[in-house]
């Protein structure tokens, strides 16, 4: 299973990614101290919509949400929506270009904050370094994101951010590598907030995933999923969830109001599921 961000700019697992994003990000930024954001697999940061590689999904993802009423909407989904639009104001009814996690991120960071942007793919960092030249809070790293785990982290602003979000070629394998990952960085960050996004294909894979981060030991983890498609159904991808260590007070409630309205969206027959669970803790 290849999960490119080219590949699937703007469908429903973007949409759920982002939103958590943006909620996350919104709630860390309340506090007057500087934060870190790092994304360890950024992409090339810009998407048209209208390509024949995205056109598809984005009708069922991101354009299926900019027709709904916003103003029934809750509050983090209609930020989200606002964020969007702002990227592409030519096209208010339906995005054209649609923004990925390191321009949610420029947008709601401030001046006083500062990104690390990973890429390992020499030709995709270079797109993604033009996309920020001259933001003096944004660096642009062509290195591999697990290695900038360990090379970034504990930043010297102490507290932030930290999204894994890497294609997942070999799922199995790749969810053992991010449960690691999450471990080994939470020991030596105890400050930052870890967001991990994750394909849902079959649930005895994700269920493996989620008991080898709670042998881990870890304490506060909370897991936000959204599937438009039965558990273990055969279509290419069921669902995403986004696996969050040490999420900011009061982020579950904000995502329990907001995921039914996502769902109700986004698999319009009713199909699928939605969760907003603690792992551990609380």
């Amino acid at each position: 299973m290849k999960y490119r961000h080219a590949c699937h700019a703007g469908n429903f697992a973007d949409v759920l990614k982002h939103v958590v994003l943006v909620a996350t990000l919104e709630r860390l930024v309340q506090k007057e101290r500087a934060l870190f954001f790092l994304d360890t697999h950024a992409g090339r940061a810009r998407y048209d919509l209208r390509s024949r590689d995205t056109a598809a999904e984005a009708a069922r993802g991101i354009l299926r949400l900019a027709a709904a009423d916003s103003a029934r909407l809750p509050a983090p989904i209609r930020r989200y929506l606002e964020l969007i639009r702002a990227f592409d104001p030519a096209n208010q009814a339906g995005p054209q270009i649609y923004p990925g996690s390191p321009h949610i991120a420029a947008a709601l960071l401030r001046p006083g904050d500062r990104a690390a942007l990973c890429e390992i793919d020499a030709g995709e960092a270079a797109r993604l370094g033009r996309e920020f030249h001259g933001d003096k809070r944004f660096g642009v790293h062509c290195r591999d994101g697990f290695e900038a785990l360990g090379a970034l982290l504990p930043p010297p602003e102490k507290r932030g951010l930290a999204l894994i979000d890497l294609p997942y070629e070999q799922q199995e394998a790749d969810l053992e590598r991010v449960a690691d990952a999450i471990a080994g960085t939470a020991q030596r960050w105890p400050q930052g907030v870890l967001a991990a996004w994750y394909p849902i294909k079959l649930s005895s894979v994700i269920a493996r995933f989620h008991r080898r981060l709670l042998d881990a030991g870890l304490r506060r983890m909370l897991a936000v999923e959204l599937c438009v498609h039965p558990d273990d159904s055969r279509a290419g991808l069921n669902g995403s969830g986004m696996l969050l260590v040490d999420p900011p007070w009061q982020l579950d409630v904000e995502l329990r109001a907001a995921l039914p309205a996502l769902h109700r969206i986004l698999a319009p027959d009713g199909a699928g599921r939605w969760r907003v669970d603690w792992l551990a803790g609380e």
